[in-house]
């Protein structure tokens, strides 16, 4: 039997340079990561996803790469990484990193050469054009921020192509040359130890945009090309993509189980914002359906919020509108003309019931749950900062200095620390809520733990259970004789759903978790009964046994 660990995976998302710094000098490290990695697994995660920690003039987050074989300086060395490595894996931990092939940074070596050099291997690295070609500004990615995909480079005396800021030059993907330095990339990385990659913006990656490409009859095969050889370097090693595309592109992206291991289900995602603003069932009904019939090895991932901005443009125009105006309602929390840059709990007013709903959920769904940094305490955001960086603090340890996050001063630190309002360190942080048993962090760890527990959220296949409620959404998920069932509240009012669970005449609900101690469900002729409180949820198994 294949290896299909991430099946069950619990994966925690974090950004080294905002975890844990351990010298003093304000910037979150590897070494500090390491000292920290008891605590994740106390959360009960099992596997980590580190964003890039590559060499960068950091214009953007660090996905703005110079040298893809090493470790930021400021993150630490090498011998750090592969310290942190050894460590992580003695405690089972599963490492996935970023893989951000798609651009280079300006001042990667390559484009230097490149823009210098019209005669330089590395000048077909790159997409150029002699005159200037014409723009939609429906394609632009940063509306508002960017001014164009196209600039005009003094010294190579050429425009070249860039999807996203001007300083990050897009690839040229059909040049061998670049695939191959890719499949170099992840050679590297995977001989320290790395079980895969997230693949940054994979239908930017493979995009031909300004691309003279005559023998190329599908860039989706550019995919199953790097699947092919990461299975012949580690067979158990996956591929994670940020495809934010339909349903149906999306199966392009999984192929036939030999292209992505694993696809963030972004429609879902914006599904479940939707229905949390409108306090209905409907949007995650329709998004539910589109998950169905996916390759034995391919595996939806499920996440609540990233480390981007609230993407909402898979919803239409006038629902976009309604979330924005629900979790958005100022200007300044909106970015790009799609997305809302701020963190889920200041979204929902900091509603504990809501937040709770929210993430149960999430968990409940089958598919691989992704949980950021700082989301199992309910951290805020801090919309001074520019752009996406408003949900970028650091991590929030503790009520001391920086929270905990670093012994620098305040201004020296590569992302500041929340100091004022319900979101502030020293009101919330990792301590304060260990000590409290009704803490969001507690009931985190329990809700993780009985999400590992639920062997059919990962290996199953799911379905929408009618409970002819407006605000109650209901699903079932099946596999190996295990079935789970899922029913959530959406709505403040309290409801009293009916089930149809007549497929399994013979079998009792257990309790596994709910937002308080409910009654028994009762079994009724050709249904069970499930009360649930407003913003209520449970989690049940159909079971022949007490346990």
């Amino acid at each position: 039997m294949r290896d299909l660990w991430y099946k069950e995976a619990i994966v925690y998302c974090l950004d080294v340079e905002t975890f844990q710094d351990s010298d003093g000098d304000g910037v979150g490290d590897f070494n500090g990561l390491t000292e920290r990695l008891d605590y994740l697994l106390g959360l009960g995660v099992t596997a980590l996803w580190l964003l890039p920690f590559y060499p960068t003039p950091n214009r953007d987050n660090g996905y703005d790469v110079t040298d893809y074989y090493t470790v930021d300086p400021r993150l630490g060395t090498l011998g750090d990484f592969v310290e942190f490595m050894e460590r992580a894996a003695r405690r089972g931990l599963q490492v996935l990193i970023d893989l951000p092939v798609n651009h280079t940074s300006s001042e990667h070596p390559w484009f230097q050469q490149a823009r210098r050099d019209p005669e330089s291997r590395y000048h077909d690295y790159y997409v150029w054009s002699e005159e200037e070609p014409e723009e939609d500004p429906e394609e632009l990615a940063f509306a508002g921020v960017q001014e164009s995909l196209w600039t005009w480079d003094e010294e190579a005396e050429l425009y070249y192509f860039h999807r996203f800021y001007e300083h990050q030059p897009d690839v040229n993907i059909a040049n061998p040359q670049v695939r191959e330095e890719i499949r170099r990339i992840m050679g590297f990385w995977l001989e320290l130890g790395v079980s895969g990659f997230r693949i940054d913006a994979a239908p930017f990656l493979i995009e031909l945009k300004g691309i003279d490409a005559p023998d190329v009859d599908d860039p989706y095969d550019y995919l199953h090309e790097f699947r092919d050889f990461l299975s012949w370097r580690r067979g158990d090693a996956i591929l994670i993509a940020e495809a934010n595309v339909a349903p149906e592109t999306a199966r392009e992206y999984f192929g036939d189980g030999d292209r992505m291991h694993v696809i963030f289900d972004f429609v879902l995602n914006q599904a479940l914002f939707l229905a949390l603003a409108s306090e209905r069932a409907e949007p995650m009904v329709r998004a539910f359906g589109t998950s169905e019939d996916l390759p034995a090895e391919a595996q939806w991932a499920n996440f609540v919020r990233n480390h981007d901005e609230q993407n909402l443009n898979q919803l239409s125009e006038e629902e976009r509108a309604f979330v924005m105006e629900r979790f958005a309602p100022d200007e300044d929390m909106r970015l790009y003309g799609h997305g809302i840059r701020r963190r889920l709990p200041p979204m929902l007013e900091g509603d504990p019931r809501r937040i709770r709903l929210a993430y149960s959920l999430m968990f409940s769904l089958p598919g691989t749950p992704v949980l950021r940094y700082g989301e199992e305490l309910g951290m805020g955001d801090d919309l001074s900062l520019p752009e996406r960086n408003s949900v970028r603090t650091v991590m929030q340890w503790s009520d001391e200095k920086n929270a905990g996050f670093s012994r620098a001063e305040p201004e020296a630190l590569a992302r500041p620390a929340i100091e004022d309002g319900e979101y502030g360190y020293r009101q919330l942080n990792v301590l304060a809520q260990r000590r409290d048993p009704e803490s969001l962090l507690n009931w985190m760890e329990r809700l993780i733990r009985i999400r590992r527990e639920s062997h059919e959220l990962g290996w199953g296949t799911g379905r929408v259970l009618d409970t002819g409620h407006p605000a109650v959404f209901a699903h079932v998920c099946c596999w190996d004789h295990r079935v789970f069932v899922g029913v959530h509240n959406l709505g403040e009012e309290a409801a009293t759903v009916h089930l149809d669970l007549s497929d399994w005449p013979e079998h009792r609900l257990l309790d596994l978790l709910g937002d308080r101690p409910y009654e028994v469900c009762e079994r009724g002729e050709e249904h069970f009964t499930v009360e649930l409180d407003g913003y209520g949820y449970r989690w049940l198994r159909l079971s022949e046994r007490a346990f």
